[in-house]
C-alpha cells in the first residue's frame, strides 16, 4: 500500500540532501551542452537504478566502509575536474565544443554512466535504504526518493540551460572544475581522517 505521508517524508529528507550535492552540478554541466531531454531521460534512469539498488538492499549499504567509499568518491571527482580543465577549446572564443554526434543513445547514454558512477554509494542512496528499511514500505520510500532525485536533476539541467543564456561556457566549466576539486578535496580528506 501506497503512504503519501512516507512518500512526502522521504521526498523532503533526499531533495533537501541532494540539492547541494554533485547532481545538480552534473545536470547544469550536461545541460550546458546536450539537448535537455537527452540528457534527463539519462539521468533519470540510473536514478532508478539507484533507488532500486537503495531499496533491495535496505540498510545493508550503510555498512560499507566509509573511508572507501569517500576515497572513491573524491577520486572520481579529481578525475572530473582534470576532464572539464584539460578539455581543448577552440578558437572562436574559447568555447568548448560540443560533440557533433548528439544523437539520444549518446547523450543520455553519457548522463546515465556519469550518474551510475557518481552516486554510487552516494549520502541519498545511503539515506533511501535507511528509510527502506524504517518504514518497511519500499513503494513509498522508493517514489519520493526518485521523484525528489529526479527534480534536483531537472533543476540542474534547466538551470545549465538558463545560465548558458548569461555566462560563457568557458567560465560555467572553470567554475564547475573548481567546485569538483574543492569536493574531492573534501571527499579525499575525510578518507584519510576518518
Amino acid at each position: 500500500m501506497i503512504s503519501f505521508t512516507v512518500m512526502a517524508i522521504t521526498f523532503g529528507v533526499v531533495f533537501l540532501a541532494e540539492l547541494p550535492d554533485k547532481t545538480a552540478l552534473a545536470g547544469l554541466m550536461l545541460g550546458t551542452r546536450y539537448r535537455a531531454s537527452y540528457v534527463f531521460a539519462g539521468v533519470a534512469a540510473a536514478f532508478a537504478v539507484h533507488v532500486a539498488l537503495a531499496i533491495a538492499a535496505g540498510s545493508v549499504l550503510t555498512l560499507l566502509p566509509h573511508r572507501l567509499v569517500q576515497a572513491v568518491v573524491g577520486v572520481l571527482f579529481l578525475a572530473g575536474a582534470l576532464v572539464l580543465l584539460l578539455r581543448k577549446h577552440d578558437d572562436d572564443g574559447g568555447n568548448i565544443k560540443a560533440p557533433e554526434d548528439q544523437s539520444f543513445w549518446k547523450v543520455s547514454g553519457a548522463g546515465f554512466m556519469l550518474i551510475l558512477v557518481a552516486e554510487f554509494g552516494d549520502l541519498t542512496q545511503i539515506m533511501t535504504a535507511n528509510l527502506a528499511a524504517r518504514y518497511d514500505n519500499p513503494i513509498s520510500v522508493g517514489l519520493g526518493a526518485v521523484l525528489a532525485l529526479w527534480a534536483v536533476a531537472g533543476i540542474g539541467i534547466l538551470g545549465g540551460k538558463t545560465l548558458m543564456k548569461y555566462v560563457p561556457l568557458k567560465l560555467i566549466t572553470k567554475v564547475a572544475a573548481g567546485l569538483m576539486l574543492a569536493l574531492a578535496g573534501f571527499s579525499l580528506y575525510e578518507a584519510i581522517t576518518g
